[in-house]
């Protein structure tokens, strides 16, 4: 019997599913690297989340790897070149929790420009500020967009109702502007935008994208805010940047390290400082993590893999 391990949290039906189809599962979202290597002799397919490194020994050792299939966005973690030179097939499933993550980011934001992060605790605290806690609309603003994949475009569709101008930047995608979402240039971004948000994949090009010397270069104070992968963000750089007040503001779903018991002095101690920020409003990656998402990931999967 053809085995399959699922190495992350996963929806029941994807399970389900793949035992239906006759494949023996494994189902061990704790499972270990070294665990999966002493197990990969008979390993036909592997899902896979955000824990699991799929190198080239890992995949060597699984000599009868059929398919591997990634819940959710980003396959920083395979080394799907070298996997499909060896015939095996690797799957994602970002549109499984786009929408999820997109209404994340408008929530985030609309939080923060309401200032509800700072009264909401104030009034469980018997204080009634309403001048100090005036807010500032959506309407009308400029969204900078980097990365127009499938969370990007989400994004920018929740947008139209507030009758935002979105200018969306992508290297390697062109011919998706309409109506409100122009096409720009990075230049045009920091120009205009009174938010920018990253939706962009990490890699050797995106890793600490947002710098000191990207920050050096908006004019608008905007808002920075991601919920794609915590290293796009320098937080030091992003904490030099708040102090200087170069932005108005952060809104984070994902951190540079987000194994908070493994922090070092200094790592600590840079996060107490962004959260000192009353600016800045820091969720532990959940964006994707909704409870339709959560279904609609495992079915993507199974769809693509030919299950469903």
């Amino acid at each position: 019997m053809k085995r399959v391990i699922i190495t992350g949290n996963a929806h029941p039906v994807l399970q389900q599913v793949l035992t239906g189809k006759g494949f023996d599962v494994l189902y061990n979202p704790k499972i270990s690297y070294d665990e999966l290597k002493t197990l990969g002799n008979d390993v036909t397919g592997l899902v896979l989340t955000t824990r699991i490194k799929v190198d080239k020994d890992l995949i060597d050792a699984m000599p009868r790897l059929e398919w591997i299939g990634r819940l959710g966005s980003g396959m920083e973690l395979v080394d799907v070149l070298y996997a499909e030179r060896k015939g095996i097939i690797c799957v994602s499933s970002p549109e499984g929790n786009r929408n999820a993550v997109a209404e994340h980011l408008l929530g985030l934001l609309l939080m923060l420009l309401n200032k509800m992060n700072i009264a909401i605790p104030q009034v469980k605290q018997g204080i009634w500020l309403r001048n100090e806690n005036r807010g500032t609309e959506l309407k009308g603003k400029t969204v900078g967009i980097i990365g127009f994949g499938n969370t990007g475009s989400s994004f920018a569709k929740l947008l139209e109702p507030f009758e935002v101008t979105v200018l969306a930047h992508d290297k390697y995608k062109s011919g998706f502007g309409k109506r409100y979402i122009k096409e720009a240039a990075l230049e045009d971004i920091w120009k205009n935008a009174d938010v920018i948000t990253f939706c962009v994949p990490l890699t050797g090009e995106t890793h600490h994208m947002l710098n000191a010397v990207f920050l050096e270069q908006v004019e608008k104070k905007p808002v920075i805010m991601s919920a794609c992968r915590g290293k796009v963000v320098h937080t030091a750089d992003l904490i030099s940047g708040l102090h200087k007040g170069l932005i108005s503001g952060a809104c984070l779903d994902v951190l540079e390290n987000e194994k908070l018991d493994t922090y070092t002095v200094e790592e600590k101690r840079q996060l107490d400082e962004l959260l000192s920020f009353e600016n800045v409003i820091v969720t532990p990656h959940i964006a994707g993590y909704s409870h339709e998402a959560f279904l609609k990931m495992a079915t993507v999967i199974l769809e693509k893999l030919g299950f469903m």
